[in-house]
C-alpha cells in the first residue's frame, strides 16, 4: 500500500461521533481507520459495489468489535446509488475509485447529495500510470480533472493533503 490510511484520515480531520462514508471501501482500510476515529458514537458507511468484499469487510469488523461500521452494496456511477439518504454524512472518503468508474460526475454527484451542507470529501488518486502499477494511463483521473468536476457539480477547494507516493490528495467542501 502507498497511502497511509490512518495518516490519511488525520489530515482530513475526522473527528470522534462523525458519520463518514467510504466511497469504493474494497478491503476496508479507510473504513477500519474511520471507524477508529469517529469512535463508538460515529459510524461509517462503506460503500463498493463488490458483494465479496463487503463480506468480508463485514467479518473482519465483527472480529476487530467494530460495531459503527454497515456495509452498503452500491453503484456508484449512479446518482442514488448508495440508496444512503440525501444529507446525512460529515465526510467522504474516496481513495482509489474514482480511475475505476465509468461514470465520475455521477459519482461526485452522489457524494454531493448525501453530503450534509458544508461537508467534506477526501478524494485520493493516482498521479499518473507508472509502468505497470496504477491504472492504464488512459484510465488516470488526474488532479487538474479532479478539482474541475468537482468544482463543477457544487464543490469548492479546501486544500490538498500529503498521501503518499504516485498519488494525490485534495479535500473539497460541499457549497
Amino acid at each position: 500500500m502507498f497511502s497511509d490510511p490512518e495518516k490519511n484520515i488525520s489530515q482530513f480531520s475526522v473527528g470522534k461521533g462523525t458519520t463518514v462514508a467510504d466511497f469504493g471501501t474494497g478491503s476496508g482500510n479507510y473504513a477500519f481507520a474511520a471507524a477508529e476515529a469517529v469512535g463508538e458514537q460515529g459510524k461509517v458507511y462503506a460503500i463498493d459495489v463488490q458483494k465479496d468484499l463487503l463480506l468480508k469487510l463485514k467479518n473482519e469488523a465483527q472480529e476487530r468489535h467494530l460495531t459503527n461500521i454497515e456495509t452498503v452494496w452500491a453503484d456508484l456511477d449512479i446518482v442514488g446509488g448508495t440508496k444512503i439518504r440525501e444529507g446525512i454524512i460529515d465526510q467522504v472518503i474516496a481513495s482509489n475509485v474514482f480511475f475505476q468508474l465509468e461514470n465520475k460526475e455521477n459519482s461526485a454527484k452522489e457524494i454531493k447529495r448525501i453530503l450534509k451542507h458544508g461537508g467534506r470529501a477526501l478524494l485520493i488518486d493516482w498521479e499518473d500510470s507508472f509502468r505497470g502499477m496504477g491504472p492504464e494511463p488512459k484510465a488516470v483521473f488526474d488532479e487538474i480533472k479532479a478539482k474541475e468536476l468537482f468544482e463543477k457539480v457544487g464543490f469548492e477547494y479546501e486544500r490538498d493533503i500529503e498521501v503518499g507516493a504516485h498519488h494525490y490528495g485534495l479535500i473539497f467542501r460541499k457549497k
